[in-house]
């Protein structure tokens, strides 16, 4: 398994939506990502977890951890276990008063309900393996390596360089 995080939330070239994961401890643009195909609705809501937006009624998601919280119950881990024909499968697991379950999720489901409540997220190996694409290819840029490129440019530059 590879903990990954949520490194994008964006539209395909044909205007569908689709999350971008990635491995946690890698710079976006420097690895390989996991694009998944979701719908529009799921992907405004891990858009708005991920953001931290707040929203003026709750979403699906949101009621998802509030029922999760009445019942004294946490979210220990989600996970993308598999693909199968295009279509992927994931896992959610609940540390409950009943003991450890785990549920079977759309990855979109799994993955909002993560972001919401700070779990930890892992794809199989598997599934990187099959359907992972180097995230160049993906269009995932580091923004933070942009703008640490763009200070340093900043730093050496000279206004005499702009001089005619």
């Amino acid at each position: 398994m590879v903990r990954v995080r949520v490194v994008g939330v964006a539209l395909d070239s044909s205007g569908q939506h689709v999350i971008l994961l990635g491995p946690h401890d890698e710079a976006p643009a420097a690895s390989r990502v996991l694009p998944i195909w979701i719908g529009e609705q799921e992907a405004t809501s891990i858009f708005v977890a991920v953001e931290g937006a707040a929203t003026p009624r709750p979403l699906a998601h949101d009621l998802m951890k509030s029922m999760l919280e009445a019942l004294e119950a946490s979210v220990e881990r989600v996970e993308v276990t598999r693909i199968d024909g295009g279509t992927y499968y994931a896992e959610i697991t609940l540390a409950t008063s009943a003991g450890v379950r785990t549920i079977d999720a759309r990855p979109s489901d799994a993955v909002a309900l993560a972001a919401r409540t700070g779990s930890p997220l892992f794809v199989a190996d598997a599934v990187f393996d099959e359907a992972g694409l180097p995230a160049e290819v993906a269009g995932v840029v580091d923004e933070e390596a942009r703008l640490e490129e763009f200070k340093r440019f900043l730093d050496d530059v000279d206004p005499e360089d702009f001089r005619e």
